[in-house]
């Protein structure tokens, strides 16, 4: 088993991507250009959270981890720009919007963590220098 794939933040953007991507399968009224953004935007913000993971370097894993808390935003911004154009009811836009809210306060979450983290290492290091 991967690192990534022991993160419940990995799961749920799991799970979010695959239920958008099923619907916008299933979904052939939704314009093709905004259906193909929606499709890169979902499966970036796996992917990079993903690929940060793997990361070795805290600021590395920041950069992945805020790359795809963006791509869960422009998520959202196209899922509301479905909404309004009449491609998606009012209970599915409610779901997937939930689940978007959710990851993206998860990501700020683990990219907090890692401040924190790089604050202790930062202090204990300057503690030791001054010894």
């Amino acid at each position: 088993m991967f690192d990534f794939e022991k993160l419940d933040v990995y799961q749920v953007v799991k799970e979010q991507n695959n239920k958008v991507l099923q619907f916008l399968n299933n979904n052939s009224k939704i314009d093709p250009m905004l259906s193909n953004h929606w499709k890169q935007s979902s499966l970036k913000s796996v992917l990079n959270l993903a690929e940060g993971t793997g990361r070795k370097n805290t600021s590395e894993k920041k950069e992945f981890l805020t790359a795809a808390r963006g791509n869960i935003f422009e998520s959202a911004t196209i899922l509301q720009i479905a909404k309004d154009l009449g491609y998606i009811d009012e209970d599915r836009y409610t779901e997937f919007y939930e689940g978007y809210e959710k990851a993206s306060k998860m990501l700020l979450g683990m990219f907090r963590s890692y401040n924190k983290r790089e604050q202790q290492y930062q202090t204990t290091e300057k503690n030791y220098n001054n010894i």
